[in-house]
């Protein structure tokens, strides 16, 4: 009985989050604007809250108090405020200059951004390959992170892959549908309810526990937990902290459903005020669930090699429904990242490699049949994704590292793009190029070191893209198609 009530709180709310889609749909244009970024009209309340939820996802969830859980509550210092601080003062310096660039020529990715102020259409490609190779092992931490988290609150009932696929399923159908405006609406609503339900199960748990100073009291007592309340652990070291922060922050600045969202909002206030509002969301929310997991592990719970704390707390001390609707919102939140992954990988893929290379045979792609081949993309993305969660994954934090530094290689090169007039197309293509390159061999080839004195290889690459692009760019003459001082005599006339 308590696995179908499970299940059928879980199923409720996503249907609820899809006749929100439904509406959304029948006020779409039919175009690849408002299919994107909602016509550019995003206020300060839905670009915000559709910001944050597009980011409230299986690494926050349970990678978060994963990590919480075996190595301490300090993990709040790096993601919940130094990375919210970095992101709110990228939010300015990048996504202000990006607005006022979209605003200006329409752009809807970064690739047609800098493909364009370039005048090369190689780089706009390699931005959007770059971006989609790192968005795949993203899109698959939602659906590894849904299934387990089924999987478990449910002790087995519903398996991995039937948990993955559930959510896979919504995805599609969800993005399919709804598009921006669609994803924004419901962004808002997932990110106001997990605020709430986080803040819930927090209390819930502490009360029957004993309260914050017995939970903490219960670390304090364990001999495996004692150093978790003491700062300057082995585990996080002055630099590994400040590699992760910087890699997450640079990263987040960067994936495309991120970034896209510096081009929807509907003005320089809306943008201003978001930013500004960031890390204090980020605070409300990363606190409790992170502090959940770093209790969790002075409470004698028994947690199963590579499953999540969070649904194993929740299903100790909480009544079931309860329970059941904390993991149906987080299965929300995944899926409010996941479908704006696949919108902005199908805009990447449609505006970025399909048109250049239509152009190039001398075709043209109409506003419906960009919508068309964006919305297959979507199916084809999610399905593939999918197919390859069920192949043996890795740990949810080494799927969202590898995506979040991946990312943080191209933050460096763009920024120096956006405010330095010397950039020149060499330079910019040989310090994507070289920071990519080391930061691959770094990830998949054991001889290549992955820390550097304590410092992580994903930010040692953004150094070397950051040199390169500098160098390069210093011994190159821009082309004639680069020369677009209008760019910034704009730009700094705003």
């Amino acid at each position: 009985m308590s696995v179908a009530l499970q299940l059928g709180i879980i199923v409720g709310y996503l249907l609820l989050a899809l006749a929100v889609g439904l509406v959304a749909y029948r006020l779409t244009d039919r175009t690849a604007e408002d299919f994107y970024l909602a016509s550019r009209t995003l206020g300060t309340v839905v670009l915000l809250f559709t910001t944050f939820a597009t980011l409230l996802s299986a690494f926050t969830f349970f990678a978060g108090p994963n990590i919480a859980y075996a190595q301490g509550p300090e993990w709040i210092l790096v993601m919940g405020l130094m990375d919210g601080i970095i992101f709110a003062v990228l939010w300015y310096v990048i996504g202000y200059k990006q607005w006022l660039l979209g605003r200006q020529y329409g752009y809807v990715t970064l690739g047609e951004m800098l493909g364009d102020r370039f005048g090369s259409k190689r780089l706009r490609g390699l931005i959007a390959g770059i971006s989609l190779l790192y968005l795949f092992p993203y899109v698959m931490l939602q659906q590894v992170g849904a299934g387990t988290a089924l999987e478990a609150l449910t002790e087995g009932a519903v398996p991995y892959a039937a948990g993955s696929g559930l959510i896979t399923a919504f995805m599609i159908l969800y993005v399919v549908v709804a598009g921006m405006r669609g994803i924004a609406w419901t962004d808002t609503l997932q990110g106001a309810f997990m605020l709430v339900t986080t803040w819930v199960a927090t209390i819930w748990v502490l009360a029957a526990v004993g309260g914050p100073g017995a939970a903490t009291e219960a670390i304090a007592s364990s001999e495996a937990t004692s150093g978790f309340l003491s700062l300057g652990s082995a585990y996080y070291t002055p630099q590994w902290m400040l590699s992760t922060a910087i890699t997450i922050g640079f990263g987040v600045a960067m994936f495309p459903q991120v970034n896209q969202r510096f081009f929807a909002a509907g003005s320089k206030t809306v943008l201003k005020r978001s930013f500004a509002l960031w890390p204090i969301l980020c605070v409300l929310l990363f606190v409790p669930s992170f502090m959940l997991g770093a209790w969790a592990a002075g409470l004698e719970l028994t947690v199963p090699e590579g499953g999540n704390v969070l649904p194993i707390v929740l299903a100790e001390y909480t009544p079931v429904w309860f329970a059941a609707l904390v993991i149906a919102g987080a299965m929300a939140a995944m899926m409010s990242s996941s479908d704006s992954m696949l919108l902005s990988g199908s805009s990447y893929f449609t505006r970025d490699l399909c048109r250049p290379i239509l152009a190039f045979f001398g075709r043209a792609l109409s506003e419906r049949g960009e919508d068309l081949i964006a919305r297959i993309g979507v199916v084809v993305f999610a399905s593939a994704a999918f197919l390859a969660s069920l192949w043996n994954p890795a740990t949810l934090f080494e799927l969202g590292d590898a995506a979040f530094s991946g990312f943080a290689q191209l933050a460096l090169p763009v920024l120096v793009a956006l405010y330095w007039r010397r950039t020149t197309r060499a330079g910019i293509t040989a310090g994507i190029l070289a920071s990519q390159t080391f930061y691959l061999l770094c990830l998949f080839l054991s001889v290549v070191p992955s820390s550097y004195a304590g410092w992580t290889a994903g930010i040692v690459g953004m150094g070397v893209g950051l040199l390169v692009t500098v160098a390069v760019s210093l011994v190159t003459t821009p082309a004639a198609a680069e020369r677009r001082a209008l760019y910034f005599e704009r730009l700094g006339a705003d």
